[in-house]
């Protein structure tokens, strides 16, 4: 039997990837977003050319109208809850903006799943960010990478929050809102602290989704820079493997209710993003890639690698892709694509 689910932020990234996996196997979608990010309007094209211009219902609005969360999600039986302001940079530049889309606009979806009456299950992106730099976690450097002294297997859930910049802060407002809905309205809330996600469908920028921007870049002639020394290490988690972290969380909502579950590649699927991704892209590309170095910037963190455990042991989750043949997806689709980033 079909669902009814609403995907705020559905035209986008992982939104787009999600509603095609909906579609596939026949919910019912409602794609709720504004339209302002990049790529937008091609991933609903490339939606309907593959389900059918009826496929789903599309409410161009934005989170921060209450009035419209709360009519889109009146009959929902699933929210996932993926629309954002995400780049860091962004947010110290505009920290009033950011904070209203990200931590108002989740208040706002939290009080349309409550207003339904259906008690939904809710899905919320969150991210690593809300971890901040941890300053006091010890770091070794090594010829091509950094690693953690005593976290052989990452940052665990227990790590201490720690909002770092007004984009950490936005997030882990709605973060520990959606937590505490479970807690006193007994919402059946889930959510995911993400690590680099990456794929297909991404339309990444200089400031967010360095892995797709990396390649377009690449693939275009588009100078690449690189802040710090480019040993700075990230598990990186390929977007089929995150839809099927959310897929888990659903069918489980008995042990994931309520929970917080860091998301990414895990100690497994790591990259340093200079050092180590350099040659594995001239590889594929066929030549030499140019890179600008740049000063540290505040709040850079030399590694984040997520502890993956408690996914595995609870959802039954693990990632299916590795590093090369998710960026080999990656690699491909942007090759094909390569007029839209012209």
């Amino acid at each position: 039997m079909s669902k009814r689910y609403l995907v705020t932020g559905g035209a986008g990234f992982i939104g787009s990837n999600y509603v095609n996996r909906l579609l596939a196997r026949g919910e019912d979608v409602v794609v709720f977003d504004n339209l302002s990010r990049s790529g937008a309007q091609r991933n609903l094209e490339w939606l309907r050319g593959k389900h059918g211009k009826d496929s789903f219902q599309l409410i161009t609005a934005d989170v921060r109208d209450a009035q419209a969360l709360q009519q889109a999600a009146a009959d929902r039986d699933v929210i996932v809850h993926l629309a954002a302001q995400v780049a860091v940079t962004t947010s110290v530049t505009n920290p009033r903006e950011d904070f209203e889309i990200n931590a108002l606009g989740t208040f706002n979806m939290l009080e349309a799943a409550r207003a339904s009456g259906k008690f939904p299950a809710v899905v919320y992106a969150s991210t690593n960010k809300v971890y901040g730099g941890m300053e006091e976690v010890t770091v070794v450097e090594e010829e091509t990478r950094y690693r953690y002294a005593d976290f052989p297997f990452g940052i665990s859930e227990a790590q201490p929050l720690d909002f770092h910049s007004p984009y950490g802060c936005s997030k882990g407002c709605g973060d520990q809102y959606v937590r505490d809905y479970h807690r006193i309205y007994d919402l059946p809330t889930v959510v995911m602290r993400q690590s680099c996600i990456y794929g297909p469908r991404q339309f990444g920028v200089e400031d967010q989704g360095w892995l797709a921007w990396f390649v377009i870049a690449a693939l275009t002639g588009k100078p690449i820079s690189i802040y710090g020394d480019g040993k700075q290490v990230r598990d990186v988690l390929y977007v089929e493997d995150l839809l099927d972290a959310y897929d888990a969380a659903l069918s489980h909502l008995n042990r994931s209710a309520g929970q917080v579950f860091n998301v990414g590649g895990g100690a497994d699927n790591v990259i340093s993003v200079w050092k180590e991704f350099q040659p594995m892209l001239e590889q594929a590309v066929g030549h030499a890639v140019p890179v600008a170095l740049g000063d540290w910037r505040p709040g850079d963190q030399r590694i984040y690698v997520s502890d993956i455990r408690k996914a595995e042991h609870v959802l039954g989750w693990q990632p299916r892709y590795g590093v090369r043949a998710g960026l080999r997806e990656l690699f491909e689709w942007v090759k094909a694509n390569r007029e839209m980033f012209a």
